[in-house]
């Protein structure tokens, strides 16, 4: 957009290549864009004139963004990425499949492992192994969930989007642990 300029930063704040395929934080400055919030300056929102979206994008060659997730809601895995929003789609493409929202969950060697929560067609036969082998179609065996659990329902937030701030406080509540971890 004129007057904007867009920019893919790592977590040390440099530069990433606008490959299309490498990702980072999304961040956004110009003449109509904030530099601070009125009596909150929240500097974690901004970096050096920078306002810091909270989207996790990258830029291809012809230098179209494409957003990716929420930084929020990425999950940090052995020191790699894996978007909570391309699993859930991938696993809703399969039919049987009614809605999907996965979510980090701590683990003690590879910082966080992702879970899906799954809600079925009545009546599907869908199991855990049929949406891992779905899963296994496009991501790498280290991107696919370590644990599938099937629900009745998803918490939204009141605009209708998934809200896997609840969801993980619900795993928390629950006591929920990884399925390698729970016999250790």
């Amino acid at each position: 957009m004129p007057g904007l300029e867009l920019e893919i930063v790592d977590e040390n704040w440099d530069p990433v290549p606008h490959d299309g395929d490498t990702v980072g934080e999304l961040l956004i400055r110009g003449p109509w864009i904030c530099a601070e919030y009125y009596n909150d300056p929240q500097p974690e929102k901004f970096h050096d004139g920078w306002l810091v979206t909270g989207d996790v994008a990258k830029i291809d060659g012809e230098e179209y963004l494409i957003i990716a997730d929420r930084s929020k809601d990425l999950i940090k895995s052995g020191g790699e990425w894996i978007s909570s929003v391309d699993l859930e789609n991938h696993i809703v493409a399969l039919d049987g499949v009614v809605q999907a929202a996965v979510v980090a969950q701590k683990h003690p060697k590879w910082d966080e492992r992702p879970v899906a929560l799954v809600i079925l067609v009545d009546g599907s036969n869908i199991t855990t192994e049929l949406i891992l082998e779905h899963c296994t179609e496009i991501f790498a065996k280290w991107q696919l969930p370590d644990d599938v659990i099937f629900v009745d329902q998803i918490p939204l937030t009141s605009t209708g989007k998934i809200d896997k701030k609840t969801i993980r406080a619900q795993l928390e509540e629950q006591a929920y642990q990884l399925p390698d971890l729970r016999n250790a």
